[in-house]
Order: C-alpha cells, then structure tokens, then sequence
C-alpha cells in the first residue's frame, strides 16, 4: 500500500466513555486534549515530566516519565512529545496492548494506527479532511469547505436530533417509508422550509408526510 493510502478508512469514534491516555505536555498534547474534550471525552489522562499552563482543565495529569503501565486500562493512546524515541515506546507498548494509538511525529517511520484529520464543527455537525499526511493542506481544504458552508446545514443536523426519534418510533412507516422520509429530510426542499420558517415550519413539513397513526 502506497504512503498515501496508509490511513485510508475514515470513523468518526464515540470517545463519551473512553478512557484516553496522552503521552506529553506540550502544545501537542493540549491540542489533542482540547480536541478531545470538544468531541465530549471526559476521562483524559495527560503523562509527562512537565506540562503546560494552556492544558485544559478537566485532565487528569500524571507528572512522570512514560514506563508501560501508564497505558493500562487505557483504549486510546496518543503519542505527542517532542521526543521520537519515547513516542516509538508508546507506540510500540501500545500495539503490544492491541490498543489504537495516534503518533504526533506522522513522518516517523512508525507513524502508529491513525492520523487526526482537520476538523471543522458546527454544533452537531462534524467535517474532517485528510489530504493523505499533509496536515497543513488539510487545514486549508477545512477552511475553504467552512467558508463555503450553507450554515442551514448546521441547523438541518440539529433539527433532525429532534425529527429522527419520531421518524423511527412511527409504527405506521415500513423500513423504506423511513429511509425516504429521512432523505427527504436531507433535500432541497425541506431545507428550504428550515431556511425560511424554522424548525416549526419542518416540524409541520414533516407531519404532513407521517400517515396517521
């Protein structure tokens, strides 16, 4: 497989209960700590000699050298100090342990299991982009996608929080009345219903499509 294809299956991870294990304290690891605090991580644990007075609050530090059994319990690692022998222990202890571990210093020759990709986020709404390793394209192609960005999307995801439960608990839609009620939702039409009289005037939109119970 060609470099460019190394990480070449995108996931989105539910990290709400994952206990996450970062080894480093620099500008790297609070970048991944606040990134991993906005997808809703709660139990953080940040392992280095020293850290810096911009890691967020709500994590847990261990003020140690990295040894193994810092990565106990653990079902995501990352690597990010500024060391390269000490980022390919964790790498290496953490295969060992068979538990995903991301790699700050990607251009190393072990470049661990996945990459972050750049990440735009408007409410529920999540846009990644990899640009196979190059991370300072990827931000560029966020940020032209985020410039461009129908802020009517945004508010489609957050009304179909709401749309979706009543979709799926209708005992009068079959399985594929369903999914075309669902991609309906995602269509012109009923976007424009949300652009122009909000979540009511959808709510309505919708109703009129349910049969009656």
């Amino acid at each position: 497989m060609s470099a460019a294809m190394t990480y070449a299956y995108p996931i989105m991870l539910d990290v709400r209960s994952a206990r996450i294990v970062i080894v480093g304290g620099g500008t790297v690891a609070c970048r991944k700590a606040r990134s991993l605090l906005a997808a809703g991580a709660s139990d953080i644990t940040c392992v280095a000699p020293r850290f810096s007075s911009r890691l967020p609050p709500g994590i847990r530090r261990v003020c140690q050298e990295f040894r193994p059994h810092h990565l106990r319990g653990a079902s995501l690692v990352f690597a990010a100090t500024d060391s390269p022998q000490v980022n390919q222990s964790v790498v290496r202890e953490a295969r060992r342990r068979r538990i995903p571990v991301n790699r700050a210093d990607a251009d190393a020759a072990d470049s661990g299991d996945f990459t972050v990709p750049a990440v735009y986020r408007r409410g529920p709404l999540t846009i990644a982009v990899s640009a196979g390793g190059s991370p300072a394209l990827a931000a560029a192609v966020r940020d032209d996608i985020a410039r461009l960005l129908d802020p009517v999307w945004a508010r489609m995801a957050l009304a179909l929080r709401d749309l979706r439960p009543r979709i799926r608990e209708c005992s009068a839609l079959n399985s594929r009345q369903r999914r075309r009620l669902l991609r309906d939702l995602a269509g012109p039409e009923a976007l424009a219903i949300l652009r122009q009289g909000g979540l009511k005037a959808l709510r309505r939109w919708l109703g009129d499509r349910l049969p009656p119970l």
